[in-house]
């Protein structure tokens, strides 16, 4: 209480407490002076108060009569303002808790007469509350006036007013009791001297109570009273009372205080006396009460029951039930009798449901029940309550069925629940189906002879919640929806079966955990049922065998009844949630029984579920005899006779199976209903988890499932395992989709069910083998006579006999002979025939059934098959492609089983067999996957024998000695496959072979895959080989697979393929069958270009080389100019691929200069020695192998140079038939005309460097020639405009392609080797030149590739198709810098003097520069000036030197009509030159001018005079002043023209005055005249 007792909270209560007073007084001022001055007094006492005592509270709580007195007064003013401020006041007092007993009372006497005079109403109920919940002073008298205040109050007209008093009633009551648990736990350590009880007939003092208990006690002994419609003792001034609020509060208070009840004995008394009593009585109107029947008949008219009263009767029960069922052992019997009667069908309904919810209430509690069977079930002459009430909700659920209830009376019943009458049609045509706006929806329910009930989701599993039993607002009886008592009734059964189980399931698993550690035996946790009988009694205790009796009882008193409701639910429940529950239901009853060992109940719940699962009224007598002995029971409930109900036979089931049922004679056709499968899941269950307990039952349970596997048509597989068959013949089964789903859960399980034996102890495995036998004795006189049987036509006994033969055969090679089989060929080939012999038997049943057989043997006797592995893989290899895709996968398994695991343990001899029947799966075309995946096995076969090479070749060898042997003994040749080749080698070239065959397969991925394998083993293993062997695999696997390939790609088919088999969709780039065979064409062809390069040193000493190479290049060949452009790029890759074997270079051989493209020159790592060709077991070339023929003192042993020579000239006709034929311009010009792609060409040009070093000895003009046309051809091939976006950068830059670079490069590489070159190869520089020349002109005039139109790149569109021509500037001005540099090194040369390599540069310069402006780039008149410049400053002096010989004759006029035409151009300026520009252009005039003055002139005499001439006449026409129309400004354009004039003046001068001084002796002295002159010329300007 620290929050109302600290200082601050004190000192503001005084300060209220006078603010109320000073209030009080103010109000009553005028009207009511008396309470005015007790008010003004009242706020001295106060202060008094406040000033003298230091504890304010305790002593305002002494004086609190005095201090509340004023305001008690104000009240009595009955003046509504003033009661309100007194009320408040007073609250706020007893909230601080400072009102005293006396002051209490006073407050309560004026509560009741403000009460009396209808006054505050809701604040008096307020009041009353406070003053009860904060503190303890009120007692007795007082307490019962407060109480009965509040009762007064409930029973107002004032609707709120009554609701508040009920919750304050409410709330009062339990503050009552609540004060009573409180003073329990106070005085619970002080012992008192217990008072003698006296014989009291006063019953309003308990003397023996303390204070608060005496108070609970007068209470509820007086609510009893009012209950019971007599005065109450001790709630003096009650005027009235209704029995339903007694009856609420009375459960309330049973419910929230049981502790009170059960500790103190005078409380006990109370039950057993007043409430039960009470109970019964009021119950009466209930148990007298029958439906229908006139009440004429009865003297006196009978009460009819009152819905509120009843069902808060039952609530009471409920409670007294649960929580104090130990003290009215006797009075719950009488209740739970009622209950039970209340099921009964002439009760109201609704009646009958709050009894099935209270009875609901009862079957969660597990160990409730437990107490009844004890107490009631287990005692002699007692009433069998439990069993009572189990038959009771039997009873009452198949009541439902066979009497028509209230509401449905109606023939076919009314489905739709809240149906208006208008739609009673649409709901009578289809039971069971609620018309919900067009769709249908089928309601969970019963249907039992024509009575359809539905299922409604009532409640959660495990609790009770009530629904009609909450209702405390109704008055009326409500009216009960069909199928809620149903749903509560079905819940009942369930939860009672699910707390009875679990409850005994648990104390079970305890006892057996208890006795098996006193016993200390080790046995299994689940011991069953008999071996716990003989155990002797001595070691267990008693409890557990009173627990036993006790668990014994309760399912012999429920079982009957359980079983007789659960078996009629499920034969009308059209639900599948239902159907399961039921059916777990009685599988955890038949669990339950079986370990207790009650084998008839055991047996009763099995066969119910057996039944179940088979068709209705199916003949078989395992299960009539054992229904016949149970239905012979009737029990009795209530006198009623109830009989077992039969199934009905017309079932609302989906039918989901029909099938032939198993019998000597087929009759007919028998149908399986989707619950008939539920259910043999079920059975499927109970076996699997329970089969310990099982005992004799095993043979209800396997007898029942023979019937439904044949029904079903299961067929048995590898080992007995059971699988769903597809449809078989004749008017067997048929299956829907519906149960196909289920059917290979259910095979699964079943082929388990005998796994899950090896857990069962040795009693339960012996039921089990006795009811196998007994089965199989009926089967076999079945199918007696059916020999031969595999071939039989009714497929299924062909099964059976395919199973009975393979497991013959399985269980022959198992056997443990003597001697061992591995030793005995001939028993094993005995056995082992029949299953080869199977093949031939077209059936596929038959098939899968052999290959299953063949994967056993392999799994368990794979090791020691010996001999037998011929036939064992004859069996795999005699699947053929049209067979089914499943025969393939078996087949295929068993071989994947073989590669992985026997290739060790198997003859080898039998390889090459396991190589032809690996390639056959590859070339099966049923499944994509296994093709591939047996290439990979093909992979993995080549590994296995290159890491067992020697112990297979060792094992070959042998074998064909003896073959061979025998084969002179008979006068033959040995006849095998590559002979000449050794036994190991053809063992490798079988695998190869199949490898080539699979590599033209016509699935392109099998191809590839194929094609990957062939060459990655080939490139890994093929060291292994002899070196002659390497001729077979050349012609015979490698070139044969050449041709095929070939001849595929150029016949294969142009139509698109749309899409890759299923959804995949395919690449533009392998939509035709013509792209995917050329992927396979590029593979191929580097797969073998790849053999060349790496094992060179092996295949150059054969005999045959350079045939195979000119096979080789002829290939290579026919791909380049291949009309694919993938396929000729890879050509020409594989073509660089070959080239890049460098022959044995000595140092003095070795070049200046590496060539412009890779060619790999090997490094020598150490010195190496060359290995020998023979064999070697090494797992990959090592690199000393392949570079031993590199070092050495000797290089080793290779076809001398002259041989190797002729390879190189091979090599280089087919690069020029490659070049000419692919850059020939095509003859027409049509959108189809095929025109290489620019990175073959480049691939092309860029291969010559490397192949030039090898034959640059003997590279004639006449090759120049050759190779100087491929590549003119090749620079003038256009682009198609949607490529040139890739290859072309934009118009505005200037660089190379890389097929431009190419050209150059390869000129390059030519100029280089000519320079160190012998005197022979100089005369080619000439032919350079004009090369160079011819690319430089491109420039202005760029090439014509045949008659094909091209457009300028800038004007192309990107996604038309057609051509465009290159921008050539870049490569004109690179070639023409390339001309410069070459003209320097080699301008005294004396073929480019004689061959007038000047003049020709002269000439192809003129072009750019007479046409300046007009070029098509500016750049390139610019450059030609440039360049014109430097080679005439090295040409001229030569020129002068070799005047006299007349080679530079022709060169002068050419030289001056170039000057001409570039200082007086045609060519106007463009309009947008800018002055700067234009002044440096002028200047590069004045340079070329410059020239004349100082290379030209000043050697005049040794030029010729034709030419100075010209040259004159040429000065002096620039020396007028010429006009531009370019600039409007006329005086800035003469200024700039007049720098041109003055020095072309100035010279043409200077040259006249030159003339006069001709007869000069000292022509030297002239010239330097001329010079001085000029210089100073030049600074007057």
């Amino acid at each position: 209480m620290s929050g109302t007792s600290s200082p601050e909270a004190v000192k503001k209560l005084l300060e209220n407490m006078q603010g109320d007073l000073r209030g009080l007084s103010l109000e009553c001022r005028k009207k009511f002076p008396p309470v005015k001055e007790a008010a003004e007094s009242g706020i001295i006492k106060v202060k008094t108060i406040a000033a003298r005592n230091s504890d304010i509270l305790a002593a305002l709580k002494e004086n609190s009569s005095e201090v509340v007195q004023p305001f008690l007064m104000g009240c009595g003013t009955k003046e509504p303002k003033i009661t309100q401020l007194c009320l408040a006041a007073i609250q706020r007092l007893m909230s601080h808790e400072v009102v005293s007993e006396a002051a209490a009372g006073n407050i309560i006497n004026m509560l009741w007469q403000l009460m009396e005079n209808s006054l505050e109403e809701l604040k008096l109920l307020q009041t009353v509350l406070v003053l009860l919940t904060t503190n303890t002073v009120v007692h007795d008298e007082a307490l019962s006036k407060a109480i009965v205040l509040c009762f007064r109050l409930h029973f107002t007209k004032d609707n709120i007013t009554n609701n508040t008093a009920a919750a304050t009633v409410r709330q009062v009551v339990t503050v009552v009791f609540e004060r009573v648990v409180a003073e329990d736990e106070r005085y619970k350590d002080a012992t008192d001297q217990p008072v003698a009880v006296q014989g009291n007939s006063n019953r309003r003092s308990v003397s023996t109570l303390k204070p608060c208990a005496k108070d609970a006690y007068m209470l509820f002994q007086d609510l009893c009273q009012l209950v019971n419609a007599d005065a109450p003792y001790w709630l003096v001034g009650m005027t009235e009372m209704t029995r339903t609020f007694g009856l609420e509060l009375l459960e309330s208070v049973l419910n929230d205080f049981p502790q009170v009840f059960l500790q103190h004995q005078e409380f006990s008394f109370l039950l057993k006396e007043r409430v039960c009593p009470l109970v019964i009585k009021l119950f009466s109107p209930n148990i007298k009460f029958r439906q229908g029947s006139s009440t004429s008949s009865s003297p006196a008219p009978v009460e009819k029951p009152y819905f509120p009263i009843c069902m808060r009767l039952l609530r009471v029960v409920s409670v007294l039930i649960k929580q104090f069922y130990s003290l009215l052992v006797t009075e719950c019997e009488i209740f739970l009798s009622l209950l039970v009667k209340f099921l009964d069908a002439d009760k109201p309904q609704w009646l009958r449901a709050v009894a099935v919810e209270s009875i609901h209430r009862l079957c969660v509690q597990p160990q409730l029940l437990r107490c009844f069977c004890q107490s009631y079930d287990m005692k002699q002459h007692s009433t069998k309550v439990f069993r009572d009430i189990v038959n009771a909700l039997g009873s009452f659920i198949q009541s439902l069925f066979l009497v028509p209830s209230a509401g449905n009376t109606s023939a076919t019943p009314n489905q739709t629940g809240s149906n208006a009458s208008g739609n009673t049609g649409a709901a009578q045509t289809s039971p069971g189906v609620l018309g919900m706006g067009g769709g249908a929806t089928v309601l969970p329910a019963f249907e039992y002879r024509g009575t359809w009930i539905p299922i409604l989701n009532v409640t959660v599993q495990g609790s009770a919640k009530a629904t009609y039993l909450e209702m405390l607002d109704k008055v009326e009886p409500p009216t009960i929806p069909e199928g809620y008592a149903m749903s509560v009734a079905f819940h009942c059964l369930l939860d009672l079966v699910r707390g009875i189980t679990t409850m005994i399931e648990g104390e079970l698993g305890e006892a057996e955990t208890g006795s098996q550690t006193t016993a200390g035996t080790t046995s299994l946790l689940t011991q069953s049922s008999e071996q716990q009988d003989l155990q002797s009694v001595s070691d267990q205790s008693e409890k557990e065998l009173v627990s036993r009796a006790v668990w014994e009882e309760m399912v012999n008193a429920c079982w009957c009844g359980l079983l007789a409701a659960l078996s009629l639910l499920l034969d009308a429940s059209t639900d599948e949630a239902a159907t399961e529950n039921i059916l777990k239901a009685e599988l955890t009853m038949a669990a339950l029984c079986g370990r207790l060992g009650l084998v008839t109940s055991r047996d009763a719940f099995i066969t119910a579920i057996c039944k179940g699962s088979l068709p209705p009224h199916y003949a078989l007598t395992v299960l009539n005899s054992t229904t016949a002995a149970l239905s012979s029971k009737s029990y009795s409930i209530q006198g009623q006779n109830v009989q077992m109900i039969s199934p009905s036979s017309e079932s609302h089931q989906q039918v989901v199976a029909v099938g032939q049922p198993l019998a000597l004679q087929p009759q007919g056709t028998v149908m399986l209903t989707s619950k008939n499968i539920q259910c043999m899941r079920t059975l499927l269950n109970l076996a699997h988890c329970h089969g310990a307990v099982l005992g004799t039952s095993w043979q209800l349970v396997l007898a029942t499932l023979q019937h439904l596997v044949w029904i079903l048509g299961l067929k048995p597989g590898v080992g007995g395992a059971l699988k769903p068959g597809r449809a078989v013949e004749g008017p067997s089964t048929v299956l829907t989709t519906a149960v196909m789903t289920d059917l290979p859960v259910i095979s699964n399980i079943l082929s388990r069910l005998f796994e899950s034996s090896q857990y069962l102890d040795d009693v339960s495995l012996h039921h089990l083998i006795n009811a196998l036998c007994s089965l199989s004795l009926e089967a076999m006189d079945m199918a007696y006579g059916n020999n031969k049987v595999c071939q039989h036509p009714n497929s299924r006994m062909r099964e059976w006999g395919a199973e009975a033969l393979t497991s013959l055969i399985k269980a022959g090679l198992t056997f443990s002979h003597d001697p061992p089989l591995s030793q005995n060929q001939r028993l094993q080939l005995l056995l082992l025939n029949p299953l080869k012999e199977l093949s031939n038997i077209s059936h596929p049943d038959i098939r899968i059934k052999q290959l299953e057989c063949v994967l056993q043997i392999l799994q368990s006797q794979g090791d020691s098959l010996g001999p037998g592995w011929p036939l064992v893989l004859g069996v795999m290899g005699a699947i053929r492609s049209d067979q089914g895709e499943s025969l393939i996968r078996t087949a295929f398994q068993c071989l994947q089983l073989v590669v992985t695991d026997f290739l060790p343990t198997m003859p080898c001899t039998c390889l090459q067999i396991v190589v032809e029947v690996a390639g056959s799966f590859g070339l099966h075309n049923q499944e994509l996957n296994i093709s591939l995946t047996s290439i990979g096995l093909l992979w993995n076969i080549s590994d296995y024998f290159f890491q067992r090479g020697e112990i297979i070749e060792k094992e070959l060898n042998k074998e064909e000695a003896v073959l061979q042997k025998q084969a002179e003994e008979k006068g033959v040749m040995l006849n095998r496959p590559f002979h000449p080749a050794s036994p190991f080698d053809c063992l490798w070239l079988c695998l190869y072979a199949k490898l080539g065959e699979l590599c033209v397969d016509p699935r392109p991925a099998v191809r590839k895959s194929a094609g990957q394998t062939l060459f990655s083993t080939i490139g890994a293993h093929g060291t292994l080989l002899q070196h002659s062997t390497w001729h077979t695999v050349v012609w015979k696997v490698l070139f044969h697979l050449l041709d095929r390939v070939r001849e595929s790609s150029t016949t294969a088919d142009k139509e698109k393929i749309e899409s890759g088999g299923g959804n995949i969709l395919i690449h533009h780039s392998r939509d035709t069958a013509e792209k995917q065979w050329a992927e396979t064409w590029v593979l191929t062809l580097a797969g073998v270009a790849r053999i060349f390069n790496t094992r060179r040193y092996l295949l150059q000493p054969l005999g045959d080389f350079s045939q195979a190479w000119d096979v080789l290049l002829d290939h290579i060949r026919s791909a380049a100019l291949s009309k694919n452009n993938e396929v000729s790029l890879a050509a020409l890759k594989s073509f660089q691929e070959i080239l890049q074997i460098v022959s044995p270079v000595r140092d003095s051989e070795k070049p200046d200069t590496p060539p412009a493209i890779n060619v790999s020159v090997p490094v020598v790592v150490g010195t190496t020695t060359a290995t020998s060709l023979g064999r070697s077991f090494m797992r990959t070339d090592s690199i000393g192998e392949r570079i031993g023929r590199y070092s050495g003192s000797e290089p080793p042993v290779i076809t001398d140079e002259i041989e190797d020579l002729n390879l190189w000239w091979a090599a280089w006709n087919s690069w020029y038939r490659i070049g000419s034929e692919s850059t020939r311009p095509p003859v027409t010009c049509d959108k189809l005309t095929f025109i290489p792609s620019q990175p073959f060409l480049t691939a092309l040009i860029q291969i010559f460097p490397a192949l030039y070093q090898h034959i640059k000895t003997g590279f004639s003009m006449d090759d120049l020639q050759k190779l100087g046309v491929i590549l003119h051809g090749a620079v003038s091939v256009p682009i198609s405009s949607d490529a040139s976006p890739f290859i072309l950068p934009s118009y505005t830059e200037a660089v190379l392609t890389s097929l431009q670079e190419a050209v150059l490069t390869a000129l390059d590489v030519l100029q280089k080797a000519i320079c160190v070159g012998s005197e022979s190869m100089q005369i080619m520089y000439p032919a350079i030149f004009d090369q160079l020349l011819a690319f430089v002109e491109f420039s202005c005039k760029p090439p014509q590739y045949g008659q094909l139109e091209t457009k300028h790149i800038a004007n192309a569109k990107y996604n038309q198709a057609e051509w465009v021509a290159l921008n050539y500037v870049p490569f004109a001005e690179r070639s023409l810098e390339v001309v410069v540099d070459l003209y320097q090194k080699t301008a005294c040369h004396k073929a480019v003097v004689t061959e007038k390599v000047l003049q020709n540069i002269i000439k192809t310069l003129r072009i750019p520069l007479s046409l300046k402006y007009s070029c098509p780039s500016e750049s390139t008149w610019k450059l030609a000036v440039s360049s014109l410049l430097r080679v005439l400053s090295i040409g001229l002096p030569v020129a002068r030197q070799h005047a006299s010989s007349g080679k530079f004759d022709s060169m002068w006029p050419e030289l001056a009509n170039t000057f001409e035409d570039f200082l007086f151009t045609k060519s106007t300026p463009p309009d947008n030159l800018s002055i700067q520009e234009f002044q440096k252009n002028e200047s590069i005039d004045v340079e070329v001018v410059q020239l004349i003055s100082t290379e030209i002139l000043p050697y005049a005499n040794f030029i010729p005079k034709e030419f100075v001439g010209q040259i004159m006449t040429m000065l002096n026409k620039g020396s007028i002043h010429s006009q531009s129309s370019s600039f409007t400004e006329a005086e800035i354009d003469i200024r700039m023209r007049e720098e041109f004039s003055k020095v072309t003046g100035c010279i043409a001068s200077l040259h006249r005055r030159r003339e006069i001084e001709w007869q000069m002796p000292s022509s030297t002295a002239t010239s330097n005249r001329n010079h001085i002159c000029f210089k100073s010329c030049q600074h007057s300007h």
